[in-house]
């Protein structure tokens, strides 16, 4: 059976659900017995999405294989929870940069290089390739479904390669294995009390204008949206009324693959493209999770010491990652945002004193990282839960080594080159490393736990596989002076080289990782250390009443 190719457009604004879309109707057709994978085609021209700033790109996603990716690829894996590949996120920036090399290969012979026939042919041999080279291919055979969102806003100049790759795409697989969802804003004028569809209409205006016609409409908005509305979409987009889909704004992420199965889109789907389900779709666990969310329960306050927090979506899978722990907990997270920079000019320590518990993210530069050390040394000394990830596991042993090893120097070289002290220092395979995207230490490494540690109970496990993004490490030099005051390295590499996890022997729960598990908590399977660190601070909180 031929692969049958889900294309997702999005119009009017950007940000506006397609990635969520496209992983909820992901998990519906998984959960018909379809074998489904996902893909994330970004126009933009960088090459990947590892060296781009957190405040306009959001979080940087790492899978197993070590790509560097598009938050919604977090999306995906969360909502369907198969694992993806490199193939899985490409750019713009990556198939001109194919198309170039092959140019200076030769292998064109010298023709002259045009966006179309050469682009769009490496558009779609990306796409063809996610088809049959991911994980689920390997374990249960080749994609029938992929589900291709499209990054951007159609009419964007830079994605216009993209809509062209789609077009073809469509008259090469045949209209039979081709469905286009075009996923639009309803905007809301407040002085009439009115939903608009203009906005919708010319969005289509523009995809027609390309050779593709939606085969279906989400029409997304912060209101219901009535009979009407939906017939005049309907009408003046040419598609059928049981294919214009209202979705109101929900309450949560996970309450919108309920939603989007109660709108029949999964049905009318694979109806279209001339599919069975071998399986009716089970979503007691997601409706049982759903309950939970919405079910009252006691509060705990999380500070974020970090320094993207004007754009929360810097910390996306840290956030998801603390909302399946404390569903898990049976509590309600409320999570503090902290600019790292405020706690070193005297603000937001009200803030901080008030929260049950302290969780410093990982990231990169030099600004704001002695408020992230201050953060680190108010929960070691008064005792407050404390977790820390990547940066904020160096951070955490820099504290340390400062306050109670009396370095008062003491720093990772990456902020300062000249320390007398690099407790934290460059990965000797990282020396001779120049060039900046896909160089870290990233992707899948094992990790081996000490018997009866926290992280070894959090776990229940003796190794563990998890995700990492640096470049730096704990300087084994300083091992056993930090062994001897109190630190344990609870958790290492096979070869016992690396620090993977340290913690503090005398203290409710100070738990720092140098990989990223917030990458691989789902919601119906929360992080051990994610849990541990809310179970810790649940019970700190009762005890303070």
């Amino acid at each position: 059976m031929a692969t049958k190719y889900i294309f997702f457009t999005g119009g009017v604004v950007s940000s506006v659900g397609k990635g969520v879309t496209a992983a909820a109707l992901g998990l519906l057709l998984k959960e018909r017995g379809f074998n489904v994978s996902v893909q994330k085609l970004d126009p933009y021209i960088n090459v990947d999405p590892g060296t781009m700033s957190p405040y306009q790109h959001g979080e940087v996603f790492v899978l197993d294989d070590g790509a560097e990716t598009d938050l919604d690829l977090g999306h995906y894996e969360r909502f369907i929870d198969n694992p993806l590949t490199q193939v899985s996120n490409f750019t713009s920036g990556q198939v001109y940069d194919e198309v170039i090399s092959k140019e200076r290969r030769g292998d064109y012979l010298g023709g002259t290089i045009q966006i179309i026939p050469h682009i769009t042919n490496e558009i779609k041999r990306r796409i063809r390739l996610a088809a049959h080279t991911t994980e689920a291919e390997i374990k249960i055979g080749r994609a029938e479904i992929m589900l291709i969102e499209i990054g951007g806003t159609v009419g964007d100049i830079e994605s216009q390669p993209f809509m062209e790759s789609l077009r073809q795409m469509r008259n090469e697989v045949g209209n039979e294995n081709v469905f286009f969802v075009h996923v639009t804003w309803l905007p809301h004028i407040g002085a009439t009390g009115e939903l608009k569809t203009k906005p919708t209409q010319h969005s289509v205006a523009e995809l027609r204008g390309i050779g593709i016609a939606p085969s279906m409409i989400i029409a997304r908005a912060d209101y219901d949206v009535d009979q009407e509305i939906i017939d005049k979409i309907a009408l003046f987009c040419d598609v059928e009324k049981r294919a214009v889909i209202p979705m109101k704004t929900a309450k949560s992420l996970y309450e919108i693959p309920l939603l989007v199965e109660e709108a029949g889109v999964a049905d009318f789907i694979i109806e279209k493209i001339n599919l069975k389900a071998s399986k009716k779709p089970n979503l007691k666990p997601w409706k049982e999770l759903s309950k939970k969310i919405n079910a009252d329960k006691p509060k705990i306050k999380i500070a974020l010491v970090g320094k993207y927090i004007e754009l929360q979506d810097a910390y996306m899978s840290v956030r998801e990652a603390l909302r399946h722990a404390a569903l898990s907990v049976d509590v309600k997270d409320e999570v503090i945002w902290i600019h790292s920079s405020d706690l070193e000019k005297g603000k937001s320590w009200d803030a901080l004193k008030s929260a049950d518990a302290i969780l410093v993210p990982g990231g990169f530069g030099e600004r704001g990282i002695e408020g992230k050390i201050l953060a680190a040394k108010y929960a070691r000394e008064n005792e407050v839960p404390y977790l820390g990830l990547c940066l904020g596991m160096q951070l955490m042993c820099v504290e340390f080594a400062r306050s109670v090893l009396g370095y008062e120097d003491a720093n990772s070289t990456e902020f300062n080159h000249n320390t007398a002290h690099p407790v934290i220092d460059l990965m000797l395979e990282q020396r001779e490393i120049s060039d900046m995207g896909g160089t870290m230490r990233l992707g899948l490494y094992p990790c081996i736990l000490q018997k009866g540690s926290l992280a070894a109970k959090s776990y229940l496990q003796k190794e563990v596989n998890e995700r990492h993004r640096h470049r730096f490490e704990f300087n084994n030099k300083y091992r056993k002076e930090f062994e001897e005051k109190g630190m344990i390295f609870s958790g290492v590499s096979p070869d016992n080289m690396l620090v993977e996890i340290a913690e503090l022997k005398k203290h409710p729960f100070m738990v720092s990782s140098q990989f990223h598990p917030e990458f691989l908590s789902r919601p119906m399977r929360p992080h051990p250390l994610f849990v541990g660190f809310l179970e810790s601070a649940k019970n700190s909180a009762s005890k303070q009443g």
